[in-house]
């Protein structure tokens, strides 16, 4: 990936302000000119400088001695972006150094995303120390590339108030000679690690030393951590969003919701006895895992508990994941081997009731043997009973993408919507053959909605929607448009 895309997409992760520059704030009210505001307490007059951009919060203080007092004992929130654009690089740190050191109340919240560390090696590590001291809760703290690799000052992590961190093209310090346990990190519940090395054994730190931590996100993270080892009481949600890994386990994450990845696949110089290497994914303890995806049968290796799932595996309740019940798949339907292990992984979770399967087809076409294939494989306990919603993702009419939504059809007793998503270059051939693939009978289910849609909108999948666990389906997106909608009955 280029510099540049990389660049846009940590900036697109960061989280959004908690304050705007969009509103007015006027002291004096339209009828009367009366002073209102300045004779509200100074604990509203602190929450409402604390909600205003910086430049403008600032300037409260030259009001009068009352609000300077006000000012001062106000808890910083700080976003390098609100000093744009009249200041110059060099003004703004200038401006942010004299803010960091100046301020005598505790700090709140410091978004820092647009200054080049590179430069200013001397400022970050005097920062570092600023931030330690003043109490920092939300850190986001971003090094414009070049460097890359900008080596992040240890202080840190004596950031102990801290509720939520994001690291952005730095290199994570060295914890060795660190004191460890949740002491260290007795707040922290969002860690996200943006293009940035972090060795596996100062990942262990984080985690051991976070009790809190609820959500984990690793984004373009090129092969540091190597070993990416899930482990966490409290931990809800973790991304691996466009990052590479040798290994991915949860290995002890009890509340553990929501474990999406998104185009992950092993380092290029990782090793392996396969023919094609392959990221390893293992779950082990996650009792409450609800969405899975997306897993790629070509990508990645998965393990449940010490089964390897293969196209041949004797799937047993040891190797099932039954709590999961929104999965979402990869599947490069041009080739057997991963069509054939695509029925072994649906059986390794039996209580899905949403399945997402994004197809990729190669230019060759592909064989009738799919069909035959799918005739003879033995019934899956998830697709009988549990299924109830299935979208095919990138649905390019392809002979064996035909043959598994004929399986679907004809097997899932209680399918209640089926949704096609086409590709930009099939939307021109969908007319009768697929009407003549939708009507070959039987349909399993009594009732059943089809719907054929557009291609996706570009924005709607991201990183904030992966995220939010407030979206029970974040696969589940919006469409630029509508073709047509059915509704099939069972024969």
């Amino acid at each position: 990936m280029a510099m540049d895309a990389v660049r846009h997409c940590v900036l697109g992760c960061l989280p959004a302000p908690a304050v705007t520059r969009a509103g007015t704030l006027s002291a004096a009210d339209d009828n009367d000119g009366e002073d209102r505001i300045s004779a509200l307490p100074d604990e509203l007059l602190r929450d409402i400088v604390s909600r205003l951009p910086i430049k403008d919060a600032a300037r409260t203080a030259v009001l009068s001695p009352r609000w300077r007092r006000v000012w001062r004992s106000t808890p910083l929130v700080l976003y390098d972006a609100h000093l744009f654009p009249s200041s110059s690089e060099d003004a703004r740190v200038a401006a942010i150094h004299r803010i960091l050191a100046g301020h005598p109340c505790p700090l709140r919240t410091v978004h820092l995303a647009y200054c080049f560390f590179g430069v200013h090696e001397r400022r970050l590590a005097k920062w570092s120390r600023f931030l330690a001291a003043g109490g920092v809760q939300d850190l986001v703290f971003i090094s414009q590339p070049p460097p890359v690799d900008m080596p992040l000052p240890a202080d840190i992590l004596r950031c102990t108030e801290l509720r939520r961190l994001y690291l952005g093209f730095f290199h994570f310090p060295d914890t060795r000679d660190l004191p460890n346990g949740a002491g260290v990190f007795p707040h922290l519940r969002e860690f996200v690690v943006l293009n940035t090395c972090i060795e596996d054994r100062d990942l262990d730190h984080m985690l051991a030393s976070s009790p809190e931590l609820e959500t984990l996100a690793f984004v373009v993270s090129y092969g540091m951590p190597k070993l990416v080892r899930l482990l966490g009481k409290k931990l809800k949600c973790v991304l691996f969003w466009l990052s590479m890994a040798e290994e991915l386990a949860v290995v002890d994450a009890p509340s553990l919701e929501r474990l999406i990845m998104w185009h992950t696949r092993p380092p290029s110089r990782f090793d392996e006895s396969d023919d094609e290497p392959r990221m390893r994914v293992k779950i082990a303890c996650a009792p409450e895992l609800k969405v899975l995806g997306y897993l790629e049968l070509g990508v990645h290796k998965l393990q449940i508990e010490h089964t390897i799932i293969k196209a041949d595996t004797e799937v047993s309740p040891t190797c099932m994941v039954s709590s999961v019940k929104i999965l979402a798949l990869r599947v490069n339907f041009s080739v057997f081997t991963e069509v054939q292990m695509l029925a072994n992984f649906l059986r390794c979770f039996p209580n899905i009731e949403t399945l997402h399967v994004e197809s990729v087809i190669a230019d060759e076409p592909t064989g009738e043997h799919y069909a035959e294939f799918f005739e003879k494989v033995s019934p899956i306990e998830c697709v009988r009973n549990n299924i109830k919603k299935v979208v095919l993702h990138k649905f390019h009419m392809d002979i064996s993408e035909v043959a598994f939504l004929k399986f679907i059809t004809q097997r899932a007793d209680e399918l209640q919507k089926l949704t096609l998503v086409l590709p930009d270059e099939a939307l021109v051939q969908v007319g009768q053959d697929l009407l003549g693939a939708l009507a070959i009978p039987p349909w399993a289910s009594k009732e059943c909605m089809v719907l054929l849609v557009g291609p996706i909108v570009e924005r709607g999948w991201d990183f904030y929607r992966a995220s939010d666990l407030s979206i029970d389906d974040p696969f589940l997106l919006e469409h630029e448009q509508e073709l047509f909608c059915l509704v099939k009955k069972g024969e």
